[in-house]
């Protein structure tokens, strides 16, 4: 099925496909619990439940929050769907798997919170401004043997992701990578981020990566 994506909704795109494939790889039981934040159109919450996973979904806007449940519904697969700031609606709560696709493009500006349907993508001079909560949060959300996978640009460094997972006490790494061509929020800020040296003169396109984090046992 392809999922609804109206407009002001994150449609799944590549970073969509690339996480779904790390999640076709995962060995997640049916009955496991999974999170999947920043939901956006529901696609990937709807993958999981479709595994026999008890999936909630959570995300700041109320269209992708409806969006989500119309697209579960559309599938005949039950997915619990909340709103709320990232982490938020679920405190308290733990998961045998999160699934994160968060902003993740490096914004100029002055470090003002994004509106509308570029909280999808902005975050932040860095394009940390939600990876770095992650990094924090998501380790306690976690069961025992309990594992993350997230998505993000080269642009706002795996690096930095892998690190801040592992210095949280997870075993991290970059599991799967995939060149793509800018997209229009890219194209439309390349010489910015040229100018910042986040792409080079040579940089025709833009890696995505897929970071794997465990909970050790």
């Amino acid at each position: 099925m392809n999922p609804l994506a109206p407009p002001g909704v994150y449609a799944p795109q590549e970073d969509t496909e690339l996480l779904a494939g790390a999640l076709s790889d995962e060995p997640v039981p049916p009955g496991a619990r999974v999170l999947d934040v920043g939901t956006g159109s529901g696609a990937l919450a709807v993958e999981a439940a479709r595994r026999g996973c008890r999936v909630t979904a959570v995300d700041v806007s109320r269209r992708a929050v409806c969006t989500a449940r119309v697209n579960a519904l559309r599938a005949g697969v039950p997915v619990r769907v909340r709103r709320g700031n990232l982490f938020a609606p679920v405190r308290g709560e733990s998961y045998d798997l999160i699934l994160a696709n968060p902003p993740y493009v490096p914004a100029p500006g002055r470090g003002t919170p994004p509106r509308g349907a570029a909280r999808a993508w902005d975050a932040g001079g860095d394009g940390r401004l939600v990876l770095d909560r992650i990094c924090r949060e998501a380790p306690a959300l976690l069961r025992t043997g309990g594992v993350l996978l997230l998505v993000q640009s080269a642009l706002s460094g795996p690096g930095p992701t892998v690190g801040r997972l592992r210095e949280a006490g997870m075993k991290a790494a970059v599991i799967r990578r995939r060149h793509i061509a800018f997209g229009p929020v890219v194209r439309g800020r390349e010489g910015w981020l040229r100018e910042r040296g986040l792409l080079t003169a040579a940089d025709d396109k833009e890696e995505l990566v897929v970071i794997r984090a465990e909970l050790p046992v």
